[in-house]
């Protein structure tokens, strides 16, 4: 909720310091070698890991230069930030390798028809979560959950119907990100099977604002920002067809996805998925401006000794408005019947109406979807903790800078001011 009294922004947990105190220590002692944001040598060391050297289209060795870069030269990062930046870059080179060679093993993922997907399109925290979650709870659609974005590519020797490993990798990552910051599982709240968006396919693909939200590398954002993303979106076909293999999902449910980045590239979106639908939602852009920097900064300050609330402030808020003038020329190319707009507020008052509405769009009877969605309402609570609290100020930021920029937005499309008190 957007609350004035905050002034400053939330600190990291001591377990982070203490993790960076310990890596810099078995660095002075030979323990442990300095990360390497050398191109070859990460490659070179997924190439060896995974036993293999088709990494698929070549083109995600643009953006993982550029990256690279970003993070040596800008990012800021304490020795133990730069560590895991490396490791999770040679983690997604590995993740590239093993999907080659299941593509090679089973020709017949890349044969999976994407029939009609529906994507939720909005800016960070616009309530594109809680939708997602409503509309994956029913199973005429198919989903990704968590461990599957942690993790996309399945581990050599899955076998369909026994326990997946990745499960396991990301109950350790939700327990490491609720020690080094528990705000971040506050602001988005999750688990290993819970219904996620496709965030992963991307960095697959080292594309997108997952990295920006994690890092400070405004340079490869600003890239980003001027290439045509349709190879990433490619990729993330590709995998999206692997996971519904792995799942055992029937090829004929429609996927339904979200994450913010398809603001940015929707033109992109469409030369792969040109038969889809979209859900847009809209927020206040005071709320939306604030709870992105807020996520954002709650990630950053894990990896840096040097983050700057102002910076990330100012960054989000460009971002937002960048995001918002993508969206609106984006949607020139999608005929009408083929969107819908929903209000945050609106799923607040009534959500059951919205759904109803979304679930005509979509020509399909609500009827059978209510005990499941019922049953996620009820979760809910369950998975809460602690309100997301933030502001503008602890962000450098005004209400009359917000209004500056995004105040055209929010005439076009009609958003209201959301009360003073939000529930997220």
């Amino acid at each position: 909720m957007l609350d004035k009294t905050i002034e400053e922004p939330p600190q990291r947990t001591r377990f982070v310091d203490l993790v960076q105190g310990a890596t810099r220590l078995a660095m002075k002692t030979g323990l442990m070698q300095p990360a390497t944001f050398d191109k070859q040598t990460i490659m070179d060391r997924a190439v060896e890991a995974a036993g293999s050297d088709d990494f698929g289209d070549p083109w995600f060795e643009k953006p993982l230069s550029v990256l690279l870069t970003a993070l040596e030269e800008e990012a800021r990062l304490h020795e133990s930030g730069a560590w895991v930046a490396m490791k999770q870059c040679e983690k997604v080179l590995v993740d590239r390798l093993r999907a080659q060679r299941w593509f090679a093993r089973h020709p017949e993922i890349l044969a999976r028809p994407l029939r009609n997907p529906v994507f939720i399109v909005g800016p960070m925290r616009s309530g594109t979560t809680r939708l997602h979650r409503l509309l994956s709870a029913d199973r005429r659609f198919d989903h990704m959950r968590s461990f599957e974005t942690i993790t996309p590519v399945p581990y050599p020797g899955f076998t369909h119907g026994e326990y997946d490993r990745r499960i396991t990798l990301a109950k350790r990552a939700r327990k490491v990100a609720d020690l080094a910051n528990p705000h971040t599982l506050a602001i988005h709240p999750t688990g290993p099977m819970q219904p996620e968006e496709e965030l992963g396919l991307f960095v697959n693909s080292f594309w997108g604002m997952k990295h920006e939200a994690q890092w400070h590398v405004p340079a490869y954002g600003r890239w980003c920002e001027a290439q045509d993303a349709t190879p990433a979106y490619e990729q993330m076909a590709r995998l999206l067809r692997l996971i519904g293999w792995s799942q055992q999902a029937s090829s004929l449910k429609p996927w339904v996805l979200k994450t913010p980045q398809h603001m940015l590239d929707l033109d992109a979106l469409l030369n792969v998925f040109p038969d889809a639908r979209f859900i847009f939602t809209h927020r206040d852009p005071l709320r939306v401006v604030a709870s992105s920097a807020s996520l954002a900064w709650n990630q950053t300050c894990i990896y840096s000794d040097h983050a700057d609330p102002h910076e990330v402030g100012r960054e989000w808020l460009r971002k937002t408005r960048l995001q918002v003038e993508r969206m609106q020329e984006g949607r020139k190319g999608i005929a009408p019947d083929r969107m819908i707009d929903v209000h945050y507020e609106s799923v607040d008052a009534d959500w059951r109406a919205a759904m109803k509405r979304i679930y005509a769009f979509l020509g399909l009877d609500i009827e059978r979807a209510w005990p499941a969605m019922e049953a996620y309402r009820d979760s809910v609570d369950a998975m809460k903790r602690q309100p997301h609290r933030y502001s503008l100020a602890e962000f450098g930021l005004s209400e009359g800078q917000v209004m500056e920029q995004l105040g055209g937005y929010m005439r076009a499309f009609g958003v209201t001011r959301e009360p003073r008190v939000a529930s997220r």
